[in-house]
């Protein structure tokens, strides 16, 4: 696949990692150091999918409704080692209708992102689309790994699958990669399932950017040591793209 890189365009640096992992903490700093010598700007690139759905069922009169759609269409809970070994499903209409809005609400963030660096404005970007590994909630693909009989499901497919092919065409200047042990992700972030986040840990070393300059950092070392660590590669990465 062919990517673009340009230096018209504001840099962007995107910070990566499980749930825990820092990322918002560490970007702010950075985003702040930055704004120092340079206009710049933050962009969230997840799904946000939990403020969305609070959003819905709080609304008045179909928020009741909205709420028992999402409960029947939410995958039951089994053990890990059951579900690993049961074959994926293919998503209900409804969910797979869901995922794309999901995905178009991504695009239109990303759009916004390439709005300002086309002004020259410098991103840094919390999470970033990717089509390496898929699933919605490690920043990949919702519908492009599961089988579709549903015809109308198949068209969201892959319609799913050029918006994120667009999305990874412009890559990021530089990827730093937060990395962090399952103990420390779930003592930070003990509302989310365990389960969920040895997964997402267990996949983000896969994680790629289409050639992107990937860093990795332990996150689970002192805050100042990490932001420290990122401002040093950081300023390397920006100086290489001024001579480039």
């Amino acid at each position: 696949m062919k990517t673009l890189q340009s230096i018209d365009l504001g840099p962007v640096i995107a910070f990566v990692g499980c749930d825990g992992a820092g990322k918002t903490t560490v970007s702010e700093a950075i985003q702040a150091w930055m704004r120092e010598s340079r206009e710049t700007e933050s962009c969230h690139l997840g799904i946000q999918s939990k403020a969305l759905g609070e959003k819905l069922v709080s609304l008045p009169l179909v928020g009741g409704l909205l709420k028992r759609l999402i409960a029947s269409n939410t995958p039951e809970k089994v053990p890990q080692a059951e579900a690993a070994s049961r074959p994926v499903e293919a998503p209900t209409t409804l969910a797979a209708l869901a995922m794309f809005i999901l995905s178009i609400r991504r695009l239109r963030r990303y759009q916004r992102m390439m709005t300002l660096r086309r002004k020259g404005v410098a991103i840094i970007a919390d999470r970033f689309p990717q089509i390496a590994v898929p699933g919605m909630k490690i920043d990949g693909p919702g519908l492009s790994h599961v089988p579709h009989r549903n015809v109308l499901v198949r068209c969201l497919a892959r319609c799913e699958r050029l918006l994120y092919c667009y999305m990874v065409s412009y890559r990021p200047d530089v990827v730093i990669r937060l990395n962090v042990d399952l103990e420390t992700a779930y003592k930070r972030k003990p509302d989310h399932r365990y389960a969920s986040l040895a997964s997402k840990i267990a996949l983000v070393p896969e994680l790629e950017y289409q050639g992107s300059p990937i860093v990795d950092l332990d996150s689970t070392q002192p805050l100042a040591e990490v932001i420290a660590q990122a401002k040093r590669e950081i300023s390397l990465r920006l100086a290489q793209r001024q001579t480039a």
